[in-house]
C-alpha cells in the first residue's frame, strides 16, 4: 500500500464545486488583486477568530515581519521564541532586523516553556513569539500574564493552529497580533502561497494594510512600504474552504486519535500530548523515537514500506548550517527539550481525506519497526 503525506488533490475534488464558483467569480469580475473576493475573506477570516480584523498578506512569513514592524519592532529589539519550529518564525525576527532569543520548549507539548521566558527578558526584549506547534496551542495564558508584567508585545505564529484552541481562550485573544501561513500544507492551505495577520488592534491593521501596498492607502499615494497581497484568486479557493476548516480538524483528530490509541504500547515511541482541555488540531501527527539514533532508520523504514512520512523539524534553527547567517541571535539558557524534539520526530502521514485502511497500515508499519528494535 502507498500512503501519501498530502491529501491536496481530494480536497480540491471535494470541494471542486465550491472552489471553481469562487475562482470563476473573480475571473469573470476583472477583479484579481486588492479585490472585493479579497475584502470577502477577509471579513469572514476575522469573523472566524472572532476578531475583527484580517489582511490578506502574501505568505506566512511576511504576515510575521510585516506584523513585528507594524508594531515597531526593529534594530536593537530583541524577539523571545523556541528553535525547534520552521526557519521562517526567526526569519522573519531578522528580517524585521531584531534579534532572535531562543528559549526552550516544553518537554510535553513541544511549545515554548513559559518558565524559560523571563529569564530570557532583557532591557532590550520587545515581544514574545510563541509557537502553536503541529496545532496546538501554546500556553497563552502564562504567556500573556508575562507578557504583562513585563510590558510585552505577543506575537502569535499560528501557521499550523486554524482552529485549535486553550481550555479558556481562543487564539488571539490573548495576543497583539496572529500570523497565518495559507500555503497549500497547512490545515487551509491555497493552491500556492498566501498568509494573513489577524488582529484586534485598529493600529496595526491599519499598517499592515499599508505595509504590504507599497505603502499606500489610496492611489498613487506612498510611503516605505513593500508588494505582499493575497491575490483574489486564493482569496476565493480560501474563502471556499474556510466553511470547511472545522469539519477538516474533526478528522485530523479521529485520526490522530486513531493512531494514539493503537500505537499506545510501543515501546521506543513518544506519543503527541494534548493539554487536558484544549483543542489541538494535528496539522502533523508527530511521533518521536525516545533515542535520536533510531529517528532515521524508523523514517526509512516507513519511507521503503509506501509510507510518506516526514521530518518537522529536523534540525533545530540554532544548529542549522551557517547559525546565525550574519544576524542577531542568543541562546538563553540550555534548550534540551527542543534539540531532543529536533533529532527525533517523525510525522506520521495526517490529512483529513485518509481512509481508515492507510491509517491502520501505517500502525501497522510503525508497530512491525517497534517490535524489531
Amino acid at each position: 500500500m502507498q500512503v501519501p503525506f498530502y491529501g491536496h488533490v481530494k480536497q480540491y475534488h471535494n470541494l471542486k464545486a465550491e472552489i471553481d464558483a469562487n475562482i470563476r467569480q473573480v475571473l469573470e469580475s476583472g477583479n484579481y488583486v486588492m479585490g472585493p473576493m479579497l475584502k470577502r475573506f477577509e471579513q469572514e477570516f476575522a469573523a472566524y477568530h472572532g476578531m475583527k480584523y484580517a489582511v490578506g498578506v502574501g505568505n506566512g512569513t511576511d504576515a510575521l515581519w510585516l506584523s513585528f514592524m507594524a508594531l515597531g519592532i526593529g534594530p536593537g529589539d530583541e524577539c523571545i521564541t523556541t528553535p525547534n519550529t520552521f526557519f521562517a518564525t526567526a526569519e522573519a525576527i531578522w528580517v524585521a532586523g531584531a534579534t532572535a532569543v531562543f528559549v526552550d520548549s516544553d518537554p510535553r507539548t513541544n511549545c515554548i516553556d513559559p518558565s524559560k521566558i523571563e529569564a530570557a527578558i532583557t532591557p532590550r526584549t520587545k515581544a514574545i513569539v510563541p509557537v502553536h506547534l503541529y496545532g496546538q496551542c501554546a500556553d497563552m495564558k502564562a504567556i500573556r500574564q508575562i507578557a504583562g508584567k513585563h510590558h510585552l508585545l505577543v506575537v502569535e505564529d499560528n501557521a499550523q493552529g486554524i482552529g485549535a484552541r486553550g481550555d479558556s481562550f481562543r487564539i488571539g485573544e490573548l495576543s497583539d497580533a496572529v500570523c497565518t501561513s495559507f500555503i497549500i500544507q497547512k490545515n487551509l492551505g491555497t493552491f500556492g502561497d498566501g498568509g494573513a495577520v489577524v488582529t484586534n488592534r485598529a493600529d496595526v491593521d491599519q499598517k499592515v494594510r499599508k505595509l504590504r501596498n507599497h505603502g499606500s492607502d489610496k492611489r498613487s499615494c506612498h510611503s516605505m512600504g513593500f508588494n505582499s497581497r493575497l491575490d483574489d484568486l486564493h482569496a476565493g479557493v480560501l474563502s471556499a474552504k474556510l466553511k470547511a476548516i472545522d469539519n477538516w480538524n474533526d478528522l485530523r483528530r479521529k485520526w490522530s486519535a486513531r493512531y494514539s490509541a493503537c500505537l499506545k504500547d510501543a515501546r521506543n515511541l513518544t506519543l503527541p500530548y494534548e493539554t487536558p482541555g484544549y483543542r489541538h488540531v494535528f496539522h502533523l501527527y508527530v511521533i518521536e523515537t525516545r533515542q535520536a539514533a533510531h529517528r532515521d532508520p524508523l523514517l526509512d523504514f516507513l519511507n521503503k514500506n509506501g509510507i510518506d512520512a516526514k521530518c518537522h523539524y529536523p534540525i533545530a534553527i540554532h544548529q542549522q548550517e551557517g547559525y546565525p547567517w550574519g544576524k542577531q541571535a542568543r541562546i538563553a539558557g540550555p534548550i534540551p527539550n527542543a534539540e531532543r524534539n529536533a533529532a527525533c520526530c517523525i510525522s506520521l502521514p495526517m490529512f483529513p481525506e485518509l481512509t481508515v485502511e492507510e491509517v491502520d497500515y501505517v500502525i501497522e508499519k510503525t508497530l512491525e519497526w517497534d517490535r524489531t528494535v
